[in-house]
């Protein structure tokens, strides 16, 4: 009875704890599909995301929710140390003008949280508490002198330091259902809250509607739900079927920014769906592929063209211009020995950035296309410890500078941004 009793009362008390602590570092979260991490849960982010099938873990409210029927009662804790690489280049004519920056803001540490408990044969419950960002840049000022009066410019011909930085954290409260032997339905409604900030976009100003909800006005807040559904069928007991969809999650605006993100400071979440097949190929051996596709270019204020008429702030004024994106994730887990599985995985991603959209995107250049990934679980028994470490390659886009348009600068000036990735996690998980 003790036991019992000391269970009930401090794993909500953990939970909440923790969740107060992915909330503190929101401002450090992953980004590879887009502005969405490559994969939600260590073992999963080890075999490139691959997670529509896998029953591994406690991430079905982050992946599939119906995968959660299949997964042991368990709580996960993990963290990853994530490094990306962002420069932007501009050249041309116009030596003045020219300029290569390297964002200063470099390394985060992003916790993930998930649970589940069974109740009976055929439900269970669950939370996971994930994030998404990477529009967070921040570069030096001080590359441009541009004449009299418009000294130590950034690139960007603002004052000081140019960046932004977006960051989601979503929690996920999930049930699931086995309704038939082989087949589980999985709902997870989606409670999101977003933080964002900009600065050194005084230039600008004569773009936006509101010119004093465009830059340096601190951090803005917003708040927001949405839902995911899932399905996993055992089509055998060596293959599986997979499908998530995850609706747009409708935010509060960041009223902040009203002269700066098209729909007057509206962001929201944009709906994705995924269907994902899980093959035991040999005992040891378990294979997988995920293919999703992620809607960027329905929300304005990432959507919307650059070269859109109108100014910034308006419903449809310029936006990053990013198109909806597909992802392909191959993954494999090798159980060499009872205590001891290796995981690899591949995954691609189609770039999001235009380049006609390049300007804007200084900001956030989430360009990676391609990432390798590797992991290893050494499992205890009732205990595990699950490890990855990911690289994206770098990549790059080129296009005619904005500020030709504007009339700034000479015909011929281009700039190029560039990202590449590392990220290395560590996860314990918890088996009752």
């Amino acid at each position: 009875m003790k036991k019992t009793t000391t269970t009930k009362t401090n794993k909500p008390t953990l939970i909440s704890n923790l969740a107060l602590l992915a909330t503190l570092a929101t401002c450090s979260v992953q980004a590879t599909d887009g502005y969405f991490s490559h994969g939600y849960g260590i073992k999963a982010k080890g075999r490139a995301g691959v997670a529509l099938t896998e029953t591994d873990d406690a991430f079905g409210g982050a992946n599939n929710p119906a995968a959660l029927t299949w997964a042991d009662n368990q709580l996960n804790l993990g963290i990853d140390w994530f490094r990306p690489d962002r420069s932007a280049e501009r050249t041309g004519p116009a030596k003045p003008f020219n300029a290569r920056v390297v964002s200063d803001s470099r390394d985060f540490f992003i916790p993930e949280i998930a649970y589940k408990r069974a109740f009976g044969k055929e439900f269970s419950l669950g939370i996971s508490i994930y994030g998404n960002g990477g529009m967070n840049t921040d570069y030096s000022g001080g590359q441009l002198n541009l004449g009299p009066g418009a000294t130590s410019q950034n690139l960007l011909a603002g004052s000081g330091h140019l960046g932004v930085n977006l960051s989601q954290l979503l929690i996920a409260p999930t049930v699931a259902w086995k309704f038939a032997e082989n087949h589980s339905i999985g709902l997870a409604p989606i409670l999101a809250y977003q933080t964002f900030k900009a600065y050194g976009l005084q230039a600008f100003s004569p773009l936006s509607q509101d010119a004093t909800a465009l830059s340096n006005v601190g951090n803005d807040y917003s708040f927001g739900g949405g839902a995911r559904l899932g399905y996993l069928w055992k089509v055998t007991p060596d293959v599986s079927l997979g499908a998530a969809y995850s609706s747009r999650v409708y935010t509060s605006r960041f009223d902040k920014y009203r002269g700066l993100f098209a729909g007057n400071g509206s962001f929201d979440i944009p709906q994705s769906v995924g269907v994902g097949i899980g093959w035991q190929a040999l005992p040891a051996l378990r294979l997988g592929v995920d293919y999703k596709w992620i809607d960027y270019a329905s929300i304005a204020a990432v959507g919307n063209p650059s070269s859109n008429a109108g100014q910034l702030g308006q419903e449809h004024g310029p936006g990053f211009g990013w198109r909806s994106i597909s992802t392909v994730k191959v993954g494999a887990d090798w159980q060499v020995t009872k205590a001891l599985t290796f995981r690899a995985g591949y995954g691609f991603s189609e770039n999001p950035v235009q380049a006609r959209d390049v300007t804007f995107n200084i900001l956030a250049p989430a360009v990676v296309q391609h990432h390798l990934t590797f992991g290893a679980t050494y499992d205890f028994g009732r205990h595990d410890i699950s490890v990855f470490y990911l690289h994206a390659f770098e990549n790059s886009v080129t296009g005619e500078s904005k500020f030709v348009a504007l009339g700034k600068a000479p015909a011929g000036t281009r700039e190029t941004i560039a990202m590449s990735q590392d990220s290395i996690g560590i996860a314990y998980s918890y088996k009752f």
